[in-house]
């Protein structure tokens, strides 16, 4: 789908591709050099399971930088892409019939990815009148004694609505009387949205350590097919 609208895009045909979230520029220059100079000092081998040290203390840096965020790098696990972050998480925390909150329109391997864990997602609607956003009363009611996570997409894909401070504080409040439920936050599109600003749910101190921070460089560095993504969160996690 993908390359048959960019195809038709390029005969002339007024194309809006809703198929892969995909920056349209190349990676950076300077992100190019400094692979070529990895490569010609051979550092090419297996690295350490949860990235090389040096990742590790950058991406930390970020964090604190970009989200006011603290971690060690001891927190911080280097992955394939994103997706497979969350399916470390979820392989990680779930048992059979456990059950994951998510808001609906939700991105579309959110649902897979709990159910090849053996867990049950239960997606929540919600609607343009809401602003495509989760109120916090319809959170709480959806919690029960199988719910083991809250899956937290901001800024969201599919629908591109960002969550205000304001927002997150609601549904963070609900979150802090559940110490059990981890919430996993999907983060992959902080720096792609066109209003507000984007503010992660793991800057609320009250659920900070129940939550786990996920995301990578493909979108806001348009490094797609360089397949590096990370999480941060508690120990246990990592």
């Amino acid at each position: 789908m993908t390359r048959r609208s960019r195809e038709l895009k390029a005969k002339g045909f007024d194309i809006i591709n809703l198929s892969i979230g995909e920056p349209d520029f190349n990676t950076p220059d300077p992100v190019k050099e400094a692979a070529k100079e990895a490569i010609d000092h051979n550092i090419t081998h297996y690295p350490p399971v949860a990235g090389f040290r040096e990742l590790q203390e950058a991406i930390a840096e970020k964090l604190e930088r970009d989200n006011d965020l603290h971690y060690k790098p001891e927190q911080i696990v280097v992955s394939n892409g994103a997706k497979q972050a969350l399916a470390n998480i979820f392989q990680s925390i779930l048992d059979p019939g456990d059950e994951v909150i998510l808001t609906a329109p939700y991105w579309v391997s959110y649902a897979d990815i709990i159910k090849l864990a053996g867990g049950k997602a239960v997606a929540l609607p919600t609607g343009i009148e809401e602003g495509f956003k989760l109120k916090p009363e319809k959170l709480e009611a959806a919690i029960n004694s199988k719910t083991k996570a809250f899956l937290f997409n901001s800024p969201s894909n599919p629908t591109g609505m960002v969550y205000s401070r304001e927002e997150m504080a609601g549904l963070a409040k609900v979150l802090k009387k559940y110490p059990d439920i981890l919430v996993v936050s999907d983060e992959i599109y902080e720096h792609i949205h066109f209003s507000g600003e984007h503010v992660s749910i793991a800057s609320f101190p009250e659920i900070k350590e129940q939550t786990v921070v996920v995301n990578g460089v493909s979108k806001c560095y348009a490094m797609t097919g360089w397949r590096i993504g990370y999480m941060a969160g508690p120990l246990f996690l990592a």
